[in-house]
């Protein structure tokens, strides 16, 4: 799978230690952790002793150096477990700290930073709210300013480890309508009038999902990550690389699939013969194979480029738009080859299947990136 032009012994010696993890400390309990909707905190230490959770993150702040590759390396590895809830509960950080590190000042970054990095300190995202997902600029939570505090008022929803975070990056309203209105602001811990709701949803059943509810929370001025008004600045430096995490967990984990699809369909006999011996079995696989390469193509140059210090906002959205569509349907292809026993719970393409279609909301809807990619393309 590393034997391309993009990889080295170092993204590969990674790649063997992530497997040998995954495959003695996550994959065995996958199952149990989606049925009970957790997993176990020490879960985080133990990737974070890998230098997982530092992916992409500065070494001045504990983070782990290296290339977008050994991002994607370890998007195809933590993928073999099967669970996109257990890939979004350990990376929601990754979404949490960009800004911080991004606008934060030194002394932010330096306390806020290393203990998420070191499996501490569980961090996530706050900006979606109930009357808006897509749209940021227009969102409604405010924080209007009282001495050496912000009061905050207002709700949150759908925010990956919203229940156990410990930092929440918070986006709120201190200014005007519009982008220019928007502040950062890090909550920790659990400050009197915030409210958590568990949320029920279709997939990543075993990472949790809450909607928060601010009552007059008093956050800290120093707790204000960069100026006022530069909030929206601070989430542009997060989505794209969001986006491309995104499109690279959607090729991943339609690896993932195919990989079981294949084996079943090798093994599997139907009136005397195995199903791969079906004419349209093999085209089918196929058809799903040169799909899944054309996504792993398009993901790995712009992990290039990403590389070479580009931004490419446009290209980013249409590859998420890409590799979420073909994962969808890659993922309920290989649940018709597996038949019933693709159906039952507990096996890693039924819970991908019911799990593709997040990766088509989260981080700009579908139809919002259309857009967006038109409009970075000038059209």
């Amino acid at each position: 799978m590393y034997d391309g032009p993009f990889f080295t012994d170092d993204h590969r010696a990674f790649a063997a230690t992530l497997r040998r993890f995954v495959d003695r400390d996550l994959t065995p309990h996958v199952a149990a952790w989606d049925e009970a909707e957790a997993f176990p905190r020490e879960v985080y230490g133990q990737a974070a002793a890998l230098g997982l959770l530092g992916l992409g993150f500065p070494e001045d702040c504990g983070g782990t150096p290296g290339d977008p590759f050994l991002k994607l390396v370890a998007a195809a590895e933590l993928a073999r477990a099967g669970s996109g809830g257990l890939a979004a509960g350990l990376g929601s950080h990754g979404i949490a700290l960009p800004p911080i590190v991004g606008l934060g000042e030194p002394d932010q970054i330096a306390r806020l930073v290393p203990p998420v990095l070191r499996g501490e300190v569980i961090a996530a995202l706050a900006v979606t709210e109930p009357g808006g997902g897509s749209d940021v600029a227009h969102l409604r939570t405010t924080a209007t300013r009282d001495g050496d505090d912000y009061v905050v008022h207002g709700e949150k929803t759908f925010i990956t480890s919203g229940l156990r975070a410990d930092l929440l990056t918070v986006a709120v309203r201190t200014g005007g309508s519009g982008a220019e209105g928007l502040t950062l602001l890090a909550v920790e811990g659990q400050p009197a009038g915030l409210t958590r709701s568990p949320l029920k949803k279709m997939g990543w059943w075993c990472s949790d999902t809450a909607h928060l509810h601010f009552d007059g929370v008093r956050v800290p001025v120093a707790n204000r990550i960069g100026p006022e008004g530069a909030g929206f600045l601070g989430l542009m430096l997060d989505f794209n690389g969001e986006r491309l995490g995104l499109a690279t967990m959607a090729w991943a984990f339609a690896e993932v699939c195919f990989a079981d699809a294949l084996a079943w369909a090798q093994l599997r006999e139907t009136f005397g013969r195995p199903l791969i011996h079906r004419q349209v079995i093999r085209h089918l696989l196929v058809d799903l194979r040169m799909d899944i390469d054309a996504v792993r193509a398009t993901v790995e140059r712009l992990a290039w480029r990403v590389g070479q210090g580009e931004r490419p906002v446009a290209e980013v959205c249409m590859a998420k738009n890409l590799a979420t569509r073909t994962l969808e349907h890659v993922a309920g292809a290989c649940v018709q080859v597996l038949g019933g026993a693709g159906y039952m719970r507990g096996g890693r393409v039924e819970r991908i299947f019911r799990e593709s279609k997040v990766l088509s909301i989260g981080g700009g809807a579908s139809e919002v990136l259309k857009d967006l990619a038109a409009k970075q393309l000038g059209w």
